[in-house]
């Protein structure tokens, strides 16, 4: 078979397996995640000995050591994924759910339930813990899953399915309700792009090249995340200290992640005291400061900000500064250069906080709290499958609820349509 006529076998299948998905019950899906997570310690010395090809591989080719790092397994991060299987069987199951229920003037009753999405494709690189986290989180909501992970874990990734499988066909649920696409050519993906007739979703995991790659071939909708540029306005009534520690926390300490800060904006009001405070506490951070012409009179240690700053997500100790008129100001810079990821305010001003909630159109929007906070286990979603920036049919960390969607159902004695 050449690959197009797998990639099409795959998709059939899956749109099968999904069928029966759907009509398992939440016992039996967390009895499967449960097994698959003791399956996967059990078989740790082999999964680290096909690990080891990968990193093998990924050293002549010339990974960097961040890269390589990502893309290794222990015992400690095989036992992480046990544990993220474990917690996503003890998490609520959203299918069946009856969202809303009302009563028309006929006597019909109209309600919405939730259903899985049928089949997702998930497109992603480098880590091969997602193989584990995106199965069970699809698999939990009722779904069949395809999945295509990058060339650097190509032997981890089949490693770790083929384990998950295993229990899947212990307990008589379908295998090809999680199948991995086996090869690493372009073609593959590409060719999974065009399977509308069978793939419900496709939902890429990695840089913005990729993303923009998936959604400039796919016949298939598509949850976009190009980049995370997320804003922070320090009010004029904000209280300093606190600022000062949502500051850190979000640009320093993770700042290559998409929830990092990368904007900064300060009231006037505030800016000749709050400046000085905290650029001198980034610059002994070693955060690289750039900023407009008000912002350097009060740091002149800053770098001249740049137009292409404003948007850049700087995945750096990199930090772009700004001095804003009012709420309005801050507002209107944010909604036209954010990515629609996460943005603060830090303030005192109940009616500015409810304000900024309002009119800041990204899929978070904090008060007083760090964008660090942006994350699906952060909120309570117990998991995440990514963290959509458009909004059909999802917005912001995407939990087991958004690999649902919603179907009417209607109970009726009888009427008929006049």
């Amino acid at each position: 078979m050449t690959i197009a006529e797998q990639i099409r076998k795959i998709a059939v299948d899956a749109r099968q397996a999904s069928i029966a998905m759907a009509k398992l019950s939440t016992g039996v899906k967390n009895d499967l995640l449960l097994a698959m997570a003791d399956a996967l310690v059990a078989a740790a010395p082999q999964l680290i000995e096909e690990n080891g090809k990968d990193l093998a591989a990924g050293r002549q080719k010339g990974l960097s050591d961040a890269m390589l790092d990502r893309l290794m397994l222990d015992e400690k991060r095989i036992g992480g994924m046990a544990d993220g299987l474990r917690e996503v069987a003890a998490l609520p199951d959203p299918t069946g759910e009856v969202t809303r229920m009302w009563k028309r003037p006929n006597g019909l009753m109209v309600g919405k339930m939730r259903i899985p999405l049928g089949v997702i494709g998930i497109i992603y690189e480098a880590r091969p813990n997602v193989t584990a986290d995106a199965a069970a989180l699809c698999l939990k909501a009722g779904n069949a899953v395809i999945l295509r992970g990058g060339s650097e874990a190509i032997h981890s990734n089949r490693a770790i399915a083929a384990i998950l499988q295993g229990e899947m066909a212990k307990a008589g649920i379908p295998v090809a309700a999680l199948s991995v696409i086996p090869f690493t050519e372009r073609e593959g993906v590409l060719e999974m792009l065009k399977q509308e007739e069978s793939i419900d979703l496709i939902i890429p995991r990695g840089g913005e090249s990729l993303i923009r790659f998936v959604v400039e071939h796919s016949k298939i909708p598509v949850i976009k995340h190009y980049k995370g540029v997320c804003h922070l306005f320090v009010d004029a009534t904000a209280d300093y200290d606190m600022a000062e520690r949502i500051i850190v926390n979000a640009k320093t300490q993770r700042p290559g992640v998409c929830n990092a800060l990368e904007t900064l904006l300060v009231h006037k009001e505030v800016a000749e005291t709050f400046i000085p405070r905290i650029a001198e506490t980034l610059t002994q951070l070693k955060v690289e400061l750039r900023g407009d012409e008000a912002f350097r009179q009060f740091a002149p240690g800053a770098k001249a900000a740049t137009e292409e700053d404003w948007a850049a997500e700087f995945l750096d100790l990199i930090l772009a500064c700004k001095v804003v008129d009012d709420m309005d100001d801050a507002i209107d810079h944010i909604n036209r250069y954010c990515s629609l990821h996460t943005e603060s305010i830090v303030t005192s001003d109940y009616g500015n906080a409810q304000r900024f909630i309002r009119e800041v159109n990204s899929s978070v929007v904090m008060v007083n709290a760090s964008t660090r906070f942006s994350d699906g286990g952060q909120l309570g979603l117990g998991a995440e499958i990514g963290i959509s920036t458009t909004k059909l049919h999802s917005f912001g960390p995407m939990g087991l609820e958004d690999l649902t969607t919603t179907k009417f159902i209607v109970y009726g004695e009888g009427q008929v349509r006049s």
